[in-house]
């Protein structure tokens, strides 16, 4: 039985390393599959900290470039309706030059007139008709006035130039 017994405690101490090893071997694939786990979840963790850094980075620019398209309309608008209310001055004062000049032309015709009936005499200052010429354009004047005491408006038809 000793020699049994003997043998029996070689072979059990024999196996006892051998287990020992694989324990061993098992206990330190065990510690670099978990020093791998922590790594890659590191390395993820980074990752999604990376990636939501990154959509913070772009929502701030994209609040960003909103505000600014919002100015971009507001004064975008502005001017538009700046410009349209110069054109629609600018279409009154044409009208209103369109008149003036016809009333010019008008009063060039009367002088025009004066002069061939006077003979030339209304350079003189005598109309041949007891009045001078300052009395009957002052007379003309006070008529147009009198006439004409609304400001100058354009027709519809004036405002297309």
């Amino acid at each position: 039985m000793a020699s049994s017994s003997g043998s029996g405690t070689s072979s059990g101490s024999s196996g006892f390393q051998n287990s020992g090893s694989e324990e061993d071997l098992q206990h330190l694939m065990d510690q670099r599959k978990r020093k791998r786990m922590i790594s890659n979840r590191e390395s993820a963790r980074r990752s999604r900290m990376r990636k939501q850094k990154h959509i913070d980075d772009l929502m701030a620019q994209v609040a960003e470039l909103r505000k600014e398209n919002n100015q971009i309309i507001t004064s975008m608008n502005v001017t538009t309706q700046q410009y349209l209310n110069v054109e629609a001055e600018n279409s009154v004062l044409r009208a209103q030059v369109a008149e003036l000049s016809h009333r010019l032309q008008s009063l060039n015709e009367i002088i025009e007139f004066l002069n061939v009936c006077t003979g030339g005499l209304a350079a003189e200052g005598s109309y041949g008709f007891g009045e001078s010429a300052d009395g009957f354009l002052n007379n003309y004047w006070n008529h147009l006035y009198l006439n004409q005491q609304q400001p100058l408006m354009p027709s519809a038809n004036m405002l297309h130039y």
